[in-house]
Order: structure tokens, then C-alpha cells, then sequence
């Protein structure tokens, strides 16, 4: 038996030892979660790579601007009838051969098509930029919403635990009230009853708590495996302007938000490339120019010194003009004919989409615009009813203890208060976050700027 007792002693000593070694949950600020988020992002770091790309591309259309100039080299030998263009006669018999040239072509008119492409990459760069800008506005969009829940479930958990606390306390008095008899065995049953629902509300509200930070995890693509904390923001509810007009806010939007400002860049670029498929058409005319000479070395006869062949007899220099007129081309012709009209319907698309981006904007903006006027009401209103709630529920509680109410006045009382309590911290917290979200509307979201 003092061996049992021993081992037991042993194994729930090193249980409490192992718990106290348990790292303790590290706290996650708002802030934090920001950062780690913009940092892990993956959609945000691929359009970060997306832009890279861009911006060689356009690279690329300026350098289509420049002239195009190459060398050529080549070494040969030849065993055989070979026409000596330094005497001007047919040598039978082994020739070495080395010939070089140096070739330029300059584009001068092809319909301004290099020209607007320069245009339509500089706006596809444009608009990459702004996409990039919104992606990560909408990562803190993201975030804000998820940590928001994250920290109202942490909260509602908390009442859920205090009221459990409270009516399970209210169970032990009254479990002592009916063994003296002063209570009859229904309200204990019935205290028991609603203490067990209580414990239910509890339990389901930590699987909710559980359940919103895996999915927080996930966004900021964190260790599973490491805990955390949120905390309340220290910023003020009452800190918030309302004094912004809409139409003020509306103006602010088409200027900031990264989606309209990117689907305005696609419309512009989407007509430069309309009219650099219109060049393809057209008339070409282009500059070129070439100088290039060899040496000749026949074997078995006197030839000429290497520097006075290259530099003298075998030096040609060609230049000139070169006009190109599409007339019938057949399936070419008819292939860039259907290259303008992708490139036509592509910009008549993009215009809807821009229109489409505009009634988003504002409607963002309007939606958010009045919730804030509404959570700031809200808010105003869950403090009154807390209160009143506050009040009811003392009363009740009293009037039960002294046995002149009844348990379902009680009850009804006590709900009423975690309903209360529920309400004031569902719009307090989304009140605090209102400035997040309109900033997020108006597309003036920045990372620096969450600090409220």
C-alpha cells in the first residue's frame, strides 16, 4: 500500500513539474499579427515577384526603341575550287577563310507600335504596383476581421466562464437551502439544470475561441503548434471621427483604392495595345547598315598581307533605307487583323471593369460609412442596456435569495445580463475596429498607420 501511495505521490509530482515547464501562450498583439501577416502573405509575396516581372517588361519595350546591333566571326577551310575574289580568279586547291561583319538596324516608323507598347507596359507596371498595394491592404483587411473575432470569442469566453462561476455558486447555496428545507428539490433541479446549460455555453464558446485562432493561424501561416494570446488594442472608441462628408470620402476612395486605380491602368494599357496592334499594319520603314571584309589565304600562292585584305581590298560598308508595305500576306495578314480585335474587345472589357471598380468603391465606402454611424449608436445603446441589466439582475438575485420572486424571473434576469454583456463587448470591439475598416474603404489602409 505505502508503495502505491509512493508511486502516485512520484507520478502526480511530475505532471505538476512538466505543466509549470510548459511554455506559457506568448501575447499577439494586433500590431504583430500585421507584420507576420504581411510578411508570410503568399499571395501578397507572389505579386511582389509579379511586379519584378513587370518592371522588365517594360524594360524590355524601351529597349525595342533602341537600334539593334550585332558581330559575326567565322573561321573556315576550304579544299576545292574556290572563286579568290582578290584576283578575280578560280583557285583550285586548300583556302582558309575569315570573315567578319558588324550589322545595325534602326526602326524609324512602324506606326508608333514600339512606341505604344513602351505606353502599355508602363501602365501594366502602373497597375501591378497598385494591385500589389491592395493585396496587402486586403491582408489587413483579413486580419483585422479575424483577429476581431478572435478577441470577441476571447471575450464572450470569459463572460460565459464568469456566469458558469456564478450560477454554480448560486447551485451550492441552494443545494444547502433544500437540504434545510427552506427551497423544495425543483429549484435545486432547476439550478442545476441552468448551471449545466451555463457550462454548455462555456465549453462552446472555448471550441469557438479554439476554432478562430486555428483559422488566424493559418492566415499568418504561424506554427500550429505555438500558442498565443490576443489583447485589446489601447485604442479610444470615443477617438473616432464622424465628421468626414461622404462625398469627401467618396473622392479620397477613387484616388487611393489600389483595385480602381489598377483597373484604370489595365484600361490605358489595354488601348496603347490596341494601337500598337494597329502598327503592325502598317507601313515599316527602317535604317540599316553593315560593314564586313575577309581574308583570303590560298595555299601555295603569294597572297596579301591579313591587315590589307580586312582594312583595304576585301572591306565592303552597306547602308540604306528598307520601306516594308503588307499588301497580301495571306494567313499573317489576317492573323494580326484578329490580333487588333482581341486587343479591341480587351478594351472595351477593361472600361466595364473600370465602371465596375467605381460603383465598388463607393458602395464600400457608403456600406462602411454607415456602419460606423450605426456601431457608434450601437455601442452608445449596449452601455444603457447593460446598465439596465445590471440593475434588473441585482434586484432579482436579491428578491430570490429572500424567496419573494420565482426561478424563472431569476433566470430570466441573468440572461438577460450575459445577453447585455455579450452585446456591449460585440460593439465595443467592432466599433474599436471601425477605422480600420473604413481606411481599408477608402484604399488609405497603410501598415505604419494602424497604430490608432
Amino acid at each position: 500500500m505505502k508503495i502505491v501511495v509512493i508511486i502516485c505521490t512520484c507520478v502526480l509530482s511530475i505532471s505538476l513539474i512538466a505543466q509549470d515547464q510548459q511554455p506559457a501562450a506568448k501575447i499577439l498583439t494586433f500590431e504583430d499579427a500585421v507584420k507576420i501577416a504581411l510578411q508570410n502573405g503568399v499571395l501578397l509575396n507572389q505579386q511582389k515577384n509579379n511586379l519584378q516581372l513587370s518592371e522588365v517588361q517594360r524594360t524590355g519595350a524601351y529597349a525595342g526603341l533602341a537600334p539593334t546591333l550585332n558581330a559575326q566571326v567565322s573561321a573556315q577551310s576550304v579544299n576545292g575550287n574556290f572563286f579568290n575574289q582578290n584576283d578575280g580568279n578560280v583557285v583550285n586547291g586548300t583556302t582558309d577563310q575569315v570573315y567578319g561583319s558588324l550589322n545595325a538596324n534602326l526602326n524609324i516608323f512602324n506606326g508608333l507600335s514600339q512606341f505604344n507598347r513602351v505606353r502599355q507596359y508602363t501602365n501594366l507596371l502602373d497597375a501591378q504596383s497598385y494591385y500589389v498595394n491592395r493585396t496587402a491592404q486586403d491582408i489587413i483587411n483579413t486580419v483585422t476581421q479575424q483577429y476581431l473575432t478572435v478577441l470577441l470569442d476571447a471575450e464572450l469566453l470569459k463572460i460565459a466562464q464568469k456566469n458558469f462561476e456564478a450560477l454554480n455558486n448560486q447551485l451550492t447555496q441552494v443545494k444547502e437551502q433544500v437540504e434545510l428545507g427552506s427551497k423544495g428539490p425543483v429549484d435545486g433541479y432547476n439550478q442545476d439544470s441552468q448551471t449545466k446549460a451555463a457550462e454548455i455555453l462555456m465549453l462552446q464558446a472555448e471550441i469557438q475561441l479554439v476554432n478562430d485562432k486555428a483559422l488566424l493561424t493559418l492566415t499568418l501561416l504561424m506554427d500550429p503548434n505555438e500558442q498565443f494570446d490576443v489583447v485589446k488594442p489601447a485604442w479610444d472608441v470615443n477617438g473616432l471621427s464622424d465628421e468626414a462628408e461622404l462625398q469627401a470620402l467618396f473622392d479620397t476612395a477613387l484616388k487611393s483604392r489600389g483595385d480602381y486605380l489598377r483597373a484604370k491602368k489595365n484600361e490605358v494599357a489595354s488601348r496603347y495595345a490596341m494601337k500598337a496592334a494597329i502598327g503592325v499594319m502598317t507601313p515599316t520603314l527602317s535604317a540599316f547598315g553593315q560593314v564586313y571584309s575577309t581574308y583570303n589565304n590560298v595555299h601555295g600562292e603569294e597572297n596579301a598581307p591579313f591587315g590589307t585584305q580586312l582594312k583595304t581590298n576585301n572591306l565592303k560598308k552597306i547602308y540604306g533605307l528598307s520601306l516594308y508595305i503588307p499588301i497580301l500576306g495571306g494567313n499573317t495578314v489576317y492573323q494580326n487583323r484578329t490580333a487588333y480585335v482581341q486587343q479591341k474587345v480587351l478594351y472595351h472589357n477593361n472600361q466595364v471593369q473600370t465602371k465596375n471598380a467605381e460603383i465598388t468603391v463607393k458602395t464600400d465606402v457608403l456600406r462602411a460609412y454607415q456602419n460606423y454611424k450605426l456601431y457608434k449608436r450601437t455601442f452608445a445603446v449596449s452601455i444603457e442596456q447593460l446598465t439596465a441589466a445590471e440593475q434588473a439582475f441585482n434586484l432579482e438575485k436579491e428578491r430570490y435569495e429572500l424567496g419573494v420572486t420565482s426561478f424563472v424571473d431569476y433566470i430570466t434576469a441573468n440572461r438577460n445580463l450575459v445577453k447585455a454583456q455579450t452585446d456591449r463587448a460585440g460593439a465595443e470591439y467592432r466599433l474599436m475596429f471601425q477605422k480600420v475598416v473604413m481606411d481599408y474603404a477608402t484604399g488609405t489602409l497603410k501598415p505604419e498607420s494602424i497604430d490608432y
